[in-house]
């Protein structure tokens, strides 16, 4: 991205440790992106903050006294001009609350520039759809999920096929697989119909994925997905398949 060409983003930090609000400082003052008109020691600040001064993003701490994060996020949701929220987090175990509050990013503590300067850039791209009167996606677009010591991310274009673990779902993409703690109904929500269908109770696969249908004889149907791999389809799914095939 040319920055030279983009209007800075209106910024607010929002956390409640003074080194922390330092270090965002420090890091959006070299960011040419960024216009940082303000911070905020606590959620309830955040809102008044947010009301005089209109940022067109915040840099916003989970983990907060009284009013958290999560809490000024909701809170902003009712806004008739709701800037972009992009959490900055020392915890990775909040980044499919966060998205369920529709957050533009999520990032972990501490914060690279390169990481940074991503973030803004989804906040321009959210700013040009605002501006050009495009409807919010209401599907997912990615995930975050944890991996060692880091959260991965993953685009939702990019999964192939989704597996029901308990209370986790693996998310498979090419050789590599990733758990999202969430159940199958709650994801199936957020995934795009059109690009995804559910098979089985306990399997999502990626539409395109999906070559061909066939039955046993007995009245058992399964999806070929290539490359010798199969997905049983449930009963409860199969006139959705079936509706894939035109029939």
């Amino acid at each position: 991205m040319d920055v030279t060409s983009v209007k800075p983003v209106r910024t607010l930090i929002v956390d409640d440790e003074p080194l922390a609000v330092e270090r965002l400082q420090v890091l959006c003052a070299r960011e040419p992106l960024i216009d940082l008109v303000g911070t905020a020691s606590e959620g309830h600040a955040a809102l008044r903050l947010t009301e005089a001064l209109e940022p067109e993003t915040l840099l916003l701490d989970i983990s907060m006294p009284e009013l958290d994060g999560m809490g000024v996020a909701r809170a902003l949701g009712q806004a008739k001009h709701r800037p972009a929220v992009v959490f900055v987090t020392a915890f990775d175990s909040f980044a499919v609350e966060a998205f369920n509050v529709a957050a533009v990013d999520y990032l972990l503590k501490p914060v690279s520039p390169d990481r940074l300067r991503r973030a803004l850039e989804r906040v321009v791209e959210r700013r040009g759809s605002v501006e050009s009167g495009m409807p919010a996606h209401s599907y997912v677009t990615e995930f975050w999920v944890p991996h060692r010591s880091e959260l991965i991310r993953i685009a939702a274009q990019d999964i192939e096929r989704i597996d029901a673990e308990r209370d986790y779902m693996r998310l498979h993409i090419g050789q590599r697989s990733y758990l999202l703690h969430q159940t199958i109904s709650a994801l199936e929500a957020r995934l795009d119909p059109d690009k995804f269908i559910r098979l089985h109770r306990s399997t999502i696969v990626r539409r395109d994925r999906v070559k061909g249908l066939k039955h046993d004889g007995g009245g058992v149907w399964s999806a070929d997905l290539g490359d010798g791999e199969e997905v049983r389809i449930g009963r409860t799914y199969l006139d959705h398949a079936k509706a894939m095939a035109g029939r």
